[in-house]
């Protein structure tokens, strides 16, 4: 990897082309569920690809690559975001309760959950998906978003409160989120 990245540094098109196919199930993946639009993700991912290709001097490795990324992303989103005011509906009142309580992932509230994250404010929206759709640590997400140990973990534990509430009242029940 670090061979495609100084090919790449150096005006070698398939070795960028190269980079965008390895990161852009990554790019596209945060962009879209924090947007929760196909279109605005895919365009906002090809503005991280177009900054990425303008900035390929400044990477030093892959891993500042992966780094730089998510962060650009992450900032692209909240700022699409803050212009868009992108905002999932609100769920009605009369959302079924469930039969039973279940023991598999329940796809329903999957997508309910997916919803109600679409729901909280930019920032811990963003803290969020970090944490449970790339898995990062809260110290890698203060650093990505420039913020922190002590407010990402202050999101993180209001935004599961936030969910927790909202399941329950949606679902009727008492759910481990």
């Amino acid at each position: 990897m670090d061979d495609l990245l100084a090919r790449a540094a150096t005006g070698d098109q398939a070795a960028f082309s190269d980079l965008v196919r390895a990161h852009q199930g990554m790019v596209f993946g945060l962009a879209y569920n924090y947007l929760r639009d196909r279109a605005l993700a895919e365009e906002l991912a090809q503005d991280v690809f177009l900054s990425l290709y303008r900035h390929l001097a400044s990477i030093e490795s892959p891993a500042h690559l992966k780094f730089w990324l998510r962060k650009v992303t992450s900032h692209r989103c909240i700022d699409v975001a803050r212009r868009q005011r992108v905002r999932v509906e609100q769920f009605s009142d009369e959302m079924p309760e469930p039969a039973s309580p279940f023991r598999q992932p329940d796809p329903m509230l999957s997508a309910t959950l997916r919803r109600l994250v679409a729901t909280l404010p930019d920032g811990p929206r963003m803290v969020v998906t970090l944490r449970y759709q790339e898995d990062l640590e809260p110290s890698e997400i203060a650093t990505i978003l420039d913020m922190p140990v002590n407010t990402v973990k202050s999101h993180l534990r209001r935004s599961i409160q936030i969910l927790r509430e909202k399941v329950t009242r949606y679902l009727g029940e008492e759910v481990e989120v």
